[in-house]
């Protein structure tokens, strides 16, 4: 596996893949940490390189930042690989997460997530043959218990929702069958 050398100011990789506003928004979370804690930056860093990278993180992206930080790779990878809001394989446009811990389930949830699979011919951890809409797998608690059921849609909560309202969404994000 891939490992940077701390002392290794040798940031070849991600001087290739990086572009200049990733490292400028890498930078502008460097620059909240003591030099000593550059791990700290990874977040915020991993954030900027999804974004770059067309919604997910390739393994050379997630090596670049972490040559970028000037950090072992795998503190890089643990990251990517443990939040839910990272992905490490190619996926659609635009993200659905559909909560299904217990507020949302009494309140209806696995209707929702039955008709989000109907309406776009996928299951979770799917994504729509066009490339728009990937149903990411369960979520455990997408912290809205109070508007249940809730999902979230590229980072943006939507409360109270009934199927007729999910055809709403999908029709807005492009993915309607």
């Amino acid at each position: 596996m891939y490992q940077v050398n701390p002392q290794n100011n040798d940031k070849t990789l991600a001087n290739e893949l990086l572009t200049q506003e990733t490292k400028e928004t890498i930078e502008s979370w460097l620059a909240k940490y003591p030099s000593d804690q550059r791990r700290s930056a990874v977040i915020g860093s991993l954030h900027a390189a999804q974004e770059q990278n067309g919604g997910w993180l390739s393994k050379e992206i997630m090596q670049a930042v972490a040559q970028y930080l000037e950090i072992p790779a795998i503190w890089v990878y643990e990251a990517a690989s443990f939040y839910s809001m990272f992905f490490t394989k190619a996926c659609g446009k635009h993200k659905v997460s559909i909560c299904t811990n217990i507020s949302c389930m009494l309140n209806g949830a696995e209707k929702i997530v039955d008709h989000a699979e109907k309406s776009l011919g996928i299951k979770l951890g799917e994504t729509t043959e066009d490339g728009q809409i990937t149903l990411v797998k369960e979520e455990e608690c997408i912290a809205a218990c109070v508007g249940a059921p809730a999902i979230l849609v590229d980072e943006h909560y939507h409360e109270n929702v009934t199927p007729e309202e999910l055809d709403k969404i999908f029709k807005k994000l492009g993915g309607e069958k």
